[in-house]
């Protein structure tokens, strides 16, 4: 299974970036081989759409799991329609302990969307 996360840099020590269409990076882990990958999320600079192209892009990296900060309407429908569930994560944590909290069952399935502006800060913890 692989499980991607909006990060704010380059590797398991980043911290969860709050928010999914524009944070720079996507970090993957892939549960089988225990491998991370960092992807630049070009998503980032785009002017409007931010979410369904970077949602498209997870989708086209082969991920079944999102854990984020922040999940728009058009990019949870993406989600959605490509059978990748949605997690908050902890913004105050960084990938890794994201990872922890997941494995522990202790992220909370994003079952809606969150509108513009709103934030998961705090939820987890």
């Amino acid at each position: 299974m692989k499980i991607c996360f909006s990060a704010s840099g380059e590797n398991e020590k980043s911290m969860l970036n709050a928010r999914f269409g524009r944070c720079p990076y996507f970090l993957v882990f892939d549960t089988d081989s225990k491998q991370w990958q960092a992807v630049n999320n070009q998503a980032a600079a785009e002017f409007r759409g931010a979410g369904i192209s970077a949602a498209q892009k997870v989708a086209d990296l082969g991920c079944q799991i999102i854990v984020t900060g922040n999940m728009g309407p058009n990019a949870f429908n993406v989600m959605s329609t490509s059978n990748i569930k949605i997690y908050l994560g902890d913004l105050g944590k960084n990938i890794i302990d994201n990872l922890a909290m997941f494995e522990d069952n202790k992220l909370k399935e994003l079952l809606s969307p969150q509108g513009m502006g709103m934030s998961s800060r705090g939820r987890n913890r």
